[in-house]
């Protein structure tokens, strides 16, 4: 390790632990678990999920399962079972990348405000942020400004209306292979290449009013043009937590699955299964509410000041 060592990193995220579970006991949000294997999958094209078989009795259902991507599912269906406010820190699994920045297995904090919208939620979360960085003593300011303008004042361009090929041209000296790549895919890149690595160290960067075609499973409200009532949340160039004020229609929700599943179709990905018991907890009846997920190894990342992930990790992928 570099920066930092081992023991350290293992103290420091175990007093990270206790900081947030203290900050949800005093808010009288409760702490539950949820399960790691489903037997549906993360429709989202751009993430890859892993799976697994299970070789026990036939009547146990699908014998695939799949490692969860995150703990947002099977928590909504909490909800909609009248838990209440509620959050899980626990580990979450994601396949294909392994490196400086990223860990095939992570640990993802969660949480769900009932009655709240995404704006709310991101004053409790920036709240929590400066509460671990005072933990190291260190302060941040905070800068919130749409999604229109940050693209305006970073690179001139609007994202809502600017052609492809405008959006193309600041990544015109970095080798991408464009071919598939649609609007969205365009304005990730701009983000992640050209605006995300310049945010100041100590400062935490909130984008919020995204588009509406990035509405992932964020409400999306109307107007000129309409956005999705959703927030990121970024610690220096580091991006640490999406939030949303979340999507309780049903039917819209299967449309969005569904067109997932015709986007991975069209990039020659397998169609994955819907989570039909989520599905059926929205028809229940999910009382309007936020939700925000926290990647917890992002944040430590923040805290040491160091650049790669597996400075945080008691063993990296590689030698687990």
């Amino acid at each position: 390790m570099s920066a930092i060592t081992l023991h350290e990193a293992l103290a420091l995220r175990a007093r990270l632990y206790a900081l947030i579970r203290e900050f949800f006991a005093e808010r009288n949000v409760l702490e539950v678990e949820t399960p790691i294997l489903s037997a549906a999958a993360n429709t989202e094209p751009n993430i890859e999920s892993f799976s697994t078989m299970f070789s026990g009795h036939v009547d146990a259902g699908s014998p695939e399962r799949w490692l969860r991507t995150s703990a947002e599912f099977p928590m909504k269906r909490l909800l909609a079972a009248g838990v209440g406010d509620c959050y899980e820190l626990g580990r979450v699994f994601r396949n294909g990348e392994a490196g400086r920045r990223h860990n095939p297995e992570f640990t993802m904090l969660e949480w769900y405000r009932v009655g709240w919208d995404h704006m709310r939620l991101l004053d409790e979360t920036v709240e929590l942020v400066r509460l671990a960085l005072a933990m190291v003593g260190r302060e941040a300011s905070m800068v919130s400004m749409t999604y229109q303008k940050l693209f305006v004042d970073s690179l001139g361009i609007d994202p809502f209306t600017a052609s492809i090929d405008t959006l193309r041209e600041p990544l015109r000296d970095i080798e991408i292979n464009g071919e598939g790549l649609q609007r969205d895919d365009w304005l990730d890149l701009l983000i992640t290449h050209r605006i995300q690595p310049v945010f100041p160290t100590d400062r935490i960067t909130v984008i919020r009013d995204w588009p509406s075609t990035q509405c992932a499973l964020a409400k999306i409200r109307p107007g000129n043009p309409p956005v999705a009532e959703r927030f990121e949340l970024y610690l220096g160039p580091h991006e640490l937590a999406n939030g949303y004020h979340e999507l309780t229609d049903p039917k819209e929700q299967r449309a969005r699955f569904e067109n997932d599943n015709r986007r991975r179709e069209s990039r020659g990905q397998r169609e994955l299964p819907i989570d039909e018991n989520l599905l059926a907890a929205l028809e229940s009846g999910l009382l309007d509410c936020a939700g925000v997920a926290l990647g917890i190894e992002r944040l430590l990342m923040c805290l040491c000041g160091s650049e790669d992930i597996r400075d945080l990790l008691a063993f990296e992928f590689s030698g687990s």
